[in-house]
């Protein structure tokens, strides 16, 4: 299953992340509903500095989803 996706642009970076749950916060761009456990997180990065301890948590919990960790709860 994806998880996450990434793209390079001219000066940022841009990708989305796949949640099992919707998590509100202002970095994300949009968030789609697909399904309860569903739930992708789109987000632009104009710096390194972005790429911070709260990026790379979002990066681990859709790792899990991706292996489908999330269905055994």
């Amino acid at each position: 299953m994806s998880f996450a996706a990434v793209s390079l642009r001219r000066g940022r970076l841009v990708g989305h992340v796949v949640l099992a749950r919707r998590l509100e916060n202002p970095r994300f761009t949009k968030i789609e509903y697909f399904s309860s456990r569903n739930h992708v997180h789109s987000f632009r990065f104009y710096s390194r500095e972005e790429m911070d301890r709260e990026a790379l948590a979002w990066l681990r919990e859709a790792y899990r989803v991706g292996q489908q960790r999330h269905l055994s709860k």
